[in-house]
């Protein structure tokens, strides 16, 4: 299975700050829509009833960045097992040149959507947002 899931972004004048470019907030912002987008696009029906995630770790590295106008692709996926609860997610993004400006590693924890309490992340639940070292 491939895993990998892709986003574009255009950057609006409300993304925009002091600097002219993109906020650091936004780009935490996007990292958040890319994993919402690829679980509600790729989980099965049954996870997506029964299951919710919470992020408990970011962290980012900036590059570059892009003004206002400027579009991104944002690409994410999961690199290895779940840990328990928690699963790591990369998500990189690539400006108009295919460079990577800003890339995330994050952290994120599975809970029961009706409980609250934390979930063992089984094989069945991320196997389709994997992908492996090699491929």
């Amino acid at each position: 299975m491939s895993g990998l899931f892709s986003l574009q972004f255009i950057a609006g004048p409300q993304h925009i700050d002091v600097m002219g470019h993109v906020n650091n907030a936004v780009w935490v912002q996007w990292v958040q829509d890319m994993a919402t987008a690829h679980w509600d696009a790729v989980a099965r029906p049954e996870d997506a009833r029964d299951f919710v995630w919470l992020v408990v770790r970011h962290e980012i590295d900036y590059r570059g960045n892009i003004a206002e106008g400027d579009s991104v692709t944002g690409e994410t996926w999961i690199p290895g097992d779940a840990q328990g609860a928690k699963s790591t997610r990369r998500v990189d993004f690539r400006n108009a040149d295919g460079k990577i400006i800003v890339s995330a590693l994050t952290t994120w924890a599975m809970l029961h959507r009706e409980s609250g309490r934390l979930a063992r992340v089984r094989p069945e639940i991320i196997a389709p947002f994997r992908v492996d070292a090699d491929g």
